[in-house]
């Protein structure tokens, strides 16, 4: 008889839930922001930015033209390191933006993430968060879980509330 393996590590019962509840492009969004200069370089990074990944598409925002045409021909390596950050495919493509880069130090990139991550998830999404989490029998991994897929489900687009504000896009006109 084969041996079963009781015991699970955290991080691969983490990551089958995540998957099971569609996170897992999600995480890997705030992976990519975080790590972004690692992953695509100093150079790629200090011109542009991950904003979000649909549809297994991750949409880049570039400085400008003249790097939007460069990283056309980048993609294919870009691609493959984005992937192999992940462990997996989880990007079949990139879509190139032209948009505003902040330039930020690490300081205020490690504040700004957490201000994003002390920001209010809706009623909605702490119910829906915790009716997923309800199993967990550890109380502070379940609350820790709990509050994090609650604030993923509150801002859908993987920014925090308050920079929603400030963007335009062309689907407001009529």
């Amino acid at each position: 008889m084969p041996y079963r393996h009781f015991f699970f590590s955290v991080s691969s019962v983490l990551t089958k839930l995540a998957k099971r509840l569609g996170l897992e492009a999600k995480l890997l969004e705030a992976q990519l922001r975080r790590h972004w200069p690692e992953i695509a370089g100093e150079q790629i990074a200090a011109h542009t930015r991950p904003d979000q990944i649909r549809f297994k598409k991750l949409h880049l925002i570039v400085a400008n033209s003249v790097w939007l045409q460069q990283l056309t021909f980048l993609k294919p390596t870009l691609l493959k390191k984005i992937n192999e950050a992940a462990g997996s495919e989880i990007v079949a493509d990139i879509l190139f933006r032209v948009g505003e880069i902040q330039q930020a130090s690490s300081e205020q990139v490690q504040g700004s993430s957490e201000e994003s991550a002390r920001s209010v998830p809706t009623p909605e999404a702490l119910a829906e968060a915790e009716a997923h989490t309800a199993q967990i029998a550890d109380p502070d991994l379940r609350a820790r879980l709990t509050e994090l897929m609650a604030e993923a489900l509150s801002h859908p687009t993987g920014q925090p509330a308050n920079s929603q504000a400030g963007r335009s896009g062309h689907r407001s006109r009529k």
